[in-house]
């Protein structure tokens, strides 16, 4: 059995927790509908995106909250939010777990970032987070096509042709069974999934090939895990 050589992580809800990242996102929003005379409260306007978020509505969280508080929109002003939460500077940090972690790890592997997402989100997120210098890589499968968003292979295919990485000794690590694992899998690398106790995707899958090989719920035991395979 080929030793692991290649480490490929996720970035949302693997390094650092998502939900971080969408509170940051709705605190901008709110901050920028607050800011004309007699509108509500920045509070008021974040705690109603907030609670329409939390109570499961991800397709019209703005639409929701919007005739919640009283303001009164069209299709212009939710594309400009749309554009506001995904073009917006996150106010996000690295957890010092997943710092030690890759402090740990790059000089021993690898390393790539494959993630998936609206540009320039992800490079923002990456950017707050601080993280550039870790990987020898990263893919931002948006930068390949929207088609070649996971479940493709594309992005895993580039980053083993960028690495000359053989997939029997390369690893991913993620979070999402409905997407992540599907294609790497397939691929005959190594799948570990990550579950973080903030993760935002829980659902499971019956899909072929869409389980992990593996699951952790430390990022911490990554290390001990690897020299197990």
């Amino acid at each position: 059995m080929l030793m692991i050589e290649t480490v490929i992580l996720d970035l949302d809800d693997t390094l650092y927790d998502e939900i971080d990242y969408c509170k940051s996102g709705f605190a901008a929003v709110a901050d920028h509908l607050a800011a004309p005379p007699d509108t509500p409260t920045t509070e008021h306007i974040f705690q109603t995106l907030w609670r329409q978020f939390s109570a499961g509505n991800r397709e019209k969280t703005f639409n929701a909250a919007l005739d919640a508080v009283g303001i009164e929109y069209d299709d212009r002003l939710i594309r400009e939010l749309i554009h506001l939460y995904r073009n917006h500077t996150p106010n996000i940090v690295l957890p010092a777990d997943s710092r030690q972690i890759l402090d740990k790890l790059s000089p021993k592997y690898a390393l790539a970032l494959l993630s998936d997402g609206f540009l320039p989100a992800q490079r923002l997120k990456v950017r707050a987070l601080r993280i550039e210098e870790y990987f020898k890589t990263i893919v931002y499968t948006e930068d390949l096509g929207r088609e070649c968003w996971k479940p493709s292979p594309a992005g895993f295919e580039k980053i083993l042709q960028t690495l000359n990485a053989n997939p029997k000794s390369a690893t991913y690590v993620a979070d999402n069974e409905r997407k992540d694992f599907i294609a790497p899998n397939t691929l005959g690398m190594t799948t570990i999934q990550l579950i973080r106790p903030n993760r935002i995707h829980t659902q499971t899958t019956n899909e072929p090939n869409a389980k992990p090989q593996h699951t952790i719920r430390q990022i911490t035991d990554l290390p001990a895990l690897f020299e197990q395979l």
